[in-house]
C-alpha cells in the first residue's frame, strides 16, 4: 500500500471543500453541530488554507486514490507551547484500520518537529485511542492532556494532547 500527502492547492479547494462536508457530517454525531439552511455542514476555515502560511491542508492518497485530508495549523488551544497542531483529520471509511492514519502522522511529524497539541472530542473514543497512541509513540510516552480553549457545539470540553517531536 503506498501512502503519499500531497499539499492541497487553491484550484482543488471545491474537492477539499466536499471531503470537509463528510468530515464534519461523520463528526457531528459527538458534536451534534446542526446543518445549515441550505442542509450543508460548510467549514467557514477551508478558504483560509489558501491564504494564512500558518494553514497548510494536505490531501491524503493511497495507492493514488483520494483517501482523505489532514490540516495542519499554528493555534494553540490552551497556555501551553506550540509549533504545530492538527486542525482536522479524515481518512475515508475503507482505509481506516490499516496504518493509513498513523504513516499519515509520521510523515507529517518528519517534517514538521516541535511541540505538538492535538484536540479531540472525547466522545470520539477511536479517535481518542488513535491520538494517544500516536502522541505515545513519538513521544516516548512523555505527552500532557489538557483541556482545550473552546467546548464543542453539544458543550463537551475538548480535549487537548500536547507532546513533542524532535
Amino acid at each position: 500500500m503506498e501512502i503519499q500527502l500531497k499539499i492541497v492547492t487553491a484550484n482543488q479547494k471545491d474537492t477539499l471543500n466536499n471531503l470537509m462536508e463528510k468530515h464534519i457530517y461523520e463528526f457531528s454525531q459527538y458534536d451534534l453541530l446542526p446543518f445549515d439552511d441550505t442542509g450543508l455542514f460548510r467549514d467557514s476555515h477551508n478558504d483560509s488554507y489558501f491564504t494564512d502560511e500558518n494553514r497548510i491542508p494536505y490531501f491524503i492518497y493511497v495507492d493514488g486514490k483520494l483517501a482523505g485530508l489532514a490540516l495542519v495549523f499554528k493555534r494553540a488551544e490552551g497556555p501551553a507551547p506550540l509549533d504545530w497542531a492538527i486542525a482536522e483529520f479524515f481518512i475515508a471509511y475503507q482505509y481506516r484500520r490499516k496504518g493509513v492514519g498513523t504513516a499519515v502522522m509520521k510523515m507529517l511529524f518528519e517534517h514538521y518537529k516541535g511541540i505538538w497539541q492535538i484536540k479531540y472530542h472525547p466522545k470520539n473514543k477511536g479517535s481518542e485511542i488513535f491520538w494517544q497512541k500516536i502522541a505515545a509513540e513519538v513521544s516516548g510516552n512523555r505527552f500532557e492532556i489538557i483541556r482545550g480553549n473552546e467546548d464543542y457545539y453539544d458543550g463537551t470540553p475538548s480535549k487537548v494532547l500536547i507532546f513533542e517531536v524532535s
